[in-house]
C-alpha cells in the first residue's frame, strides 16, 4: 500500500478510491463511476469511506461480498498503522469522554475519545493522517493520546450522542438541588434552587434518548436505580444486566418525573408503588409498549421499564425454540375443547410470550378469546383482554367467574396465585372451557404439589388439567463468530444426568465480534419440559402425590427435563452447556 500517498493529508474520496484501486478492492470502471457521478449535499458532507460503503460496490478481493464498513475501516487501520477500534457504546464513559475536549474540536477534527483513565486517553479517529490535533489535546488534558481508528460513521453517530447527552444531563444539572425526597440519608441544604422540571427540555432529550438507545440496543428491561449521590441506568439484554450512565441525583428525579408524567403515574406520590404504562415507536416506526413500576428505596424512588414488543405477537413457534415432539405435545394440549393447560417458570422466563403466541394461533373467527391479566402486556385485537382491578374486587377469581357470563370458548388467566383463582379456573375447565394459564414452579411436576399445597382436590386434577409445560430463555450463540468446540464427559454427564445422551463430536462456544456486542450470544429461545396429563399419569396422582413416580412415568413417556431440553440445543450448535447450566435446575430424579 503507497501509504505515502496518504500520509499527511484529509482523506478525499478521489484520493481515497485510487488507494481502493490500486489496492485490489475496487475496479477502475467502478472508481471512475464514483468519482464523475455527482453528489448531493448531504452525501457531500458523507467521509469517504461513508459514502463509498453507501454506494455497495462489489469488493474485489472478496468476491461475493459487498465493499461495506467493516472491510474499508479496516483497510483505513491497516494502512494508517494503527489498531482498528470498534466503539461499543454501552462501554463508554461518556460524562469522562466528553469532558475531554468540546464537541466542536472533536466534529472539526473528525475524533472521538473513547476511553479516558487519569494518564492517557484512547481518540478514535476517521482522519488518521491528520496528526495537528494530537499536540493540542495533549497539552490541555496533560494526558497522553493513544490513536486508534473507528469507522468514520460510528465516530460521528456517536459523537452527536454522547455530546448531546453530556449537554442535556449538565443543563439539567445546572439547577442544584435536593431531589430525592424518598432518600433515608437527606441532609438539609440551605439556599438550594428548585430542582429541574420535568418537562424542561434537557430532560425530554434525557428520556428520549434513554428510550432510543435501549431499543437499539435489544433490551428488555431499563433499570433506573437511585443511589447516594448518583442514580445507575442498567439495560438488560438478552437476560444479562449491563450498567449503561450515571446520572445525578436531582437529574434522576427529574427524569422519573418525566417518565412517570408519560406513564400516567402520580407525580407527588413518591411513597407507595406504582404502576403505569407507555405507548411509543422504535425510530424505524414500530410501536412498542412499555410497562413502568416503581419502588420506594433507601434512596429514591427505583424505576423499571419492561419493555413489550408487539412483534412478539407474531413470533412463529419455531421463534421461540419449541419444536419436535414438545411442538407436538404443546399443540395437541391446545387442541382439546375444555380443560386447564399450564405454564411454569420463574418470571422472566417467556411464559407470557409463549401463551401469547398459543393464543394467537388459536384466536380464529369461530371462537372467542377472552383473558383477565395482571397487568395486559401486550394489546392483541384478536382477544378480549380485561386487566385485574384490585381496589374494585376486581381480582383473577372474579374475573374468571364474570367471563364465564361472557360466552367464553377460552379463557387466558394471567396467574392462578390463590385457591379461588385455582376453583374457578378448574370450573371453567369442567364446564367446556379451554383455560390457559401460569404458575411459578421449577419444573412441570412440581405444578402437580403447588396446586394440591393451594387447596386443590387431586380428584380435580384428575378432571381438569390437561399438562403443564415448564420453560427457561437460554441465550442463543451469535451465528456469526460461533465457533467450534468440544465437550467435557463431566459437563456432558452434568447436562444429561441420568438418561446419558449420546454425546456430540462437536458443539459450538462463544467467539465474540461486532454483532453479538462481543458477548458471544445474540437473541435467546426457550427450553421446554412437557408434562401431558395422560392416564398412567393421571393414576399417580393423589393427596399425597410421589413426584419421583410421576416423573418417572413422565420420562418413560417422552417428557424431556429442562436440561436435557437443553441438551438438544447445545448438540444443534444453537447454544452452549455452560449456559443451559445456568438457567435450567438439576432434575429431581432418581432411576
Amino acid at each position: 500500500m503507497a501509504v505515502s500517498r496518504l500520509a499527511e493529508r484529509v482523506l478525499d474520496l478521489a484520493g481515497v478510491l485510487e488507494e481502493l484501486v490500486a489496492g485490489g478492492y475496487v475496479s477502475r470502471k467502478d472508481a471512475n463511476r464514483l468519482i464523475g457521478t455527482p453528489r448531493t449535499a448531504e452525501q457531500a458532507q458523507l467521509h469517504p469511506l461513508s459514502y463509498i460503503a453507501s454506494c455497495e460496490l462489489d469488493n474485489l478481493k472478496n468476491p461475493g461480498r459487498l465493499l461495506d464498513s467493516d472491510t474499508l475501516s479496516q483497510w483505513l487501520a491497516e494502512s494508517a498503522s494503527l489498531p482498528l477500534f470498534h466503539i461499543d457504546p454501552l462501554k463508554v464513559n461518556v460524562a469522562a469522554v466528553t469532558e475531554v475536549m468540546s464537541f466542536q474540536f472533536a466534529k472539526r477534527h473528525q475524533i472521538l475519545c473513547v476511553q479516558a483513565s487519569k494518564d492517557s486517553l484512547l481518540v478514535a479517529t476517521a482522519q488518521p493522517f491528520v496528526h495537528g490535533w494530537e499536540a493540542q489535546l495533549e497539552h490541555t488534558s496533560g494526558r497522553s493520546v493513544q490513536r486508534v481508528v473507528a469507522d468514520p460513521a460510528d465516530i460521528q453517530r456517536y459523537s452527536v450522542e454522547f455530546y448531546s447527552l453530556s449537554r442535556s444531563i449538565s443543563g439539567a444539572s445546572s439547577l442544584k438541588g435536593n431531589s430525592s425526597s424518598g432518600n433515608f440519608e437527606q441532609l438539609l441544604e440551605l439556599g438550594s434552587l428548585k430542582d429541574p422540571e420535568a418537562n424542561d427540555q434537557h430532560i425530554v432529550n434525557i428520556v428520549d434518548w434513554l428510550l432510543q438507545y435501549a431499543f437499539d440496543q435489544r433490551a428488555s428491561d431499563i433499570h433506573i436505580e437511585p443511589r447516594r449521590e448518583m442514580a445507575r441506568i442498567r439495560f438488560r439484554i438478552d437476560g444479562v444486566l449491563h450498567t449503561i450512565q450515571e446520572l445525578p441525583d436531582q437529574v434522576n428525579a427529574a427524569v422519573t418525573s418525566r417518565l412517570k408524567i408519560l406513564g400516567r403515574m402520580n407525580v407527588a406520590e413518591k411513597r407507595k408503588p406504582q404502576d403505569g404504562r407507555i405507548k411509543t415507536k422504535r425510530p424505524d416506526g414500530r410501536e412498542v409498549e412499555l410497562r413502568l413500576s416503581t419502588l420506594p428505596t433507601a434512596f429514591g424512588e427505583k424505576l423499571v421499564m419492561r419493555i413489550f414488543d408487539p412483534e412478539v405477537l407474531a413470533r412463529s413457534y419455531s421463534d421461540l425454540g419449541l419444536g419436535g415432539d414438545d411442538l407436538a405435545r404443546w399443540k395437541a394440549m391446545l387442541a382439546r375443547p375444555n380443560g386447564i393447560v399450564l405454564v411454569t417458570g420463574p418470571t422472566g422466563s417467556g411464559k407470557t410470550t409463549t401463551l401469547y403466541t398459543g393464543l394467537k394461533q388459536l384466536a380464529t373467527s369461530e371462537v372467542n378469546v377472552s383473558t383477565i391479566e395482571d397487568p395486559i402486556e401486550m394489546v392483541e385485537e384478536s382477544f378480549n383482554q380485561t386487566q385485574v382491578h384490585h381496589g374494585i374486587g376486581l381480582d383473577f377469581a372474579a374475573g374468571i367467574r364474570t367471563l364465564l357470563r361472557q360466552d367464553p370458548d377460552i379463557i387466558m388467566v394471567g396467574e392462578i396465585r390463590d385457591l379461588e383463582t385455582a376453583q374457578m379456573a378448574v370450573q371453567a375447565a369442567l364446564t367446556g372451557h379451554l383455560v390457559i394459564s401460569t404458575l411459578h414452579t421449577n419444573d412441570a411436576p412440581t405444578a402437580v404439589t403447588r396446586l394440591l399445597d393451594l387447596g386443590l382436590p387431586h380428584y380435580l386434577l384428575k378432571s381438569a388439567v390437561l399438562g403443564v409445560m415448564a420453560q427457561r430463555l437460554v441465550r442463543t450463540l451469535c451465528p456469526a463468530c460461533k465457533q467450534p468446540d468440544s465437550v467435557s464427559d463431566d459437563d456432558w454427564l452434568a447436562l444429561t444426568k441420568p438418561w446419558k445422551a449420546p454425546k456430540p463430536d462437536t458443539v459450538f462456544r462463544p467467539e465474540g465480534c461486532l454483532e453479538c456486542r462481543n458477548t458471544g450470544y445474540r437473541g435467546r429461545q426457550g427450553i421446554y419440559e412437557i408434562l401431558p396429563f395422560s392416564e398412567p399419569v393421571q393414576a399417580l396422582l393423589s393427596a399425597d402425590c410421589d413426584l419421583q413416580a410421576l416423573r418417572r412415568q413422565a420420562m418413560r413417556e417422552g417428557m424431556n427435563s429442562l436440561r436435557l431440553s437443553g441438551a438438544k440445543k447445545v448438540a444443534a450448535g444453537i447454544t452452549t452447556v455452560a449456559e443451559v447450566l445456568r438457567v435450567a435446575p438439576p432434575p429431581d430424579i432418581a432411576f
